[in-house]
């Protein structure tokens, strides 16, 4: 393993590619597994199935894998500056192939202007985690940016849920309760400490300022983001059901949460 990792941090950029393409790999191979009817009776929401459940997959992976390596070293989360391992460095390696193969994904389907948000979050996301790559710094503030994905999974299960029309069903009534406790505990809890982190030591740390911009643009999505599901899944009595049936011109606002 340590030979290994050794090989991806002389040239992580090609490696990252690799990783890009072994996901597009397995999201071929996800198309294959049977699809509900609804789905297919639309374009946008046959690629959003399929968006989403490569999505899930990752979020399995690496939610599992950041978790795990906080568990066992808890220096990831004391000194997310300076420490990494060869496991948590290939964790980080993996996650950019992914992001960099959806975001492709979201640019050849033709709905980028629908998904914006997604874009700017996957290219903050991309730019950040390759300077974490090449520079061998801020390895496991990338790590718990990744505990994130430990609420993704939920988030996008709640996603398929309403593309399949499932809505009114007690598994979705579950779900978003699961989500939204997963967004604060996981998501909410990540992006607040390392922005403690990054105000108490920012004369201490390389390049704070591009870190500094970074995270408080994807805390304003964040915060967005957990205002709109509030509103989606808790405030809102009627018409429920109707959402899942809405054609491709959706919005990107309501992409995560409608």
């Amino acid at each position: 393993m340590d030979a290994l990792v050794a090989l991806v941090k002389s040239h992580p950029g090609p490696w990252v590619l690799l990783f890009a393409a072994l996901f597009k790999l397995l999201h071929g191979l996800l198309r294959k597994l049977p699809t509900p009817k609804v789905v297919l009776r639309n374009d946008f929401q046959l690629w959003k199935w399929r968006n989403l459940s490569m999505s899930i997959v990752h979020s399995l992976l690496t939610g599992t894998w950041a978790i795990s390596s906080a568990l066992i070293w808890p220096e990831t989360i004391s000194d997310i500056h300076r420490h990494h391992t060869s496991l948590s460095y290939l964790l980080v390696c993996i996650s950019t192939g992914y992001f960099v193969e959806d975001a492709f994904d979201i640019i050849h389907s033709g709905y980028s202007l629908a998904s914006w948000e997604f874009l700017l979050h996957h290219a903050l996301v991309i730019s950040s985690f390759l300077y974490t790559l090449y520079t061998h710094l801020y390895v496991a503030a990338a790590v718990i940016t990744l505990f994130v994905e430990v609420n993704s999974v939920t988030l996008h299960m709640r996603l398929l849920l309403k593309v399949a029309g499932a809505t009114s069903s007690t598994i979705y009534d579950v779900v978003k309760v699961i989500n939204i406790c997963t967004f604060v505990v996981f998501r909410l809890t990540a992006h607040f400490y390392l922005s403690w982190y990054l105000a108490c030591n920012y004369s201490k740390l390389e390049n704070a300022n591009f870190f500094a911009c970074c995270l408080t643009i994807m805390n304003i999505m964040i915060l967005v983001y957990f205002y709109r599901l509030i509103r989606s899944d808790f405030l809102r009595h009627t018409g429920r059901s109707g959402h899942a049936a809405q054609n491709g011109k959706l919005v990107s606002k309501k992409f995560l949460t409608d």
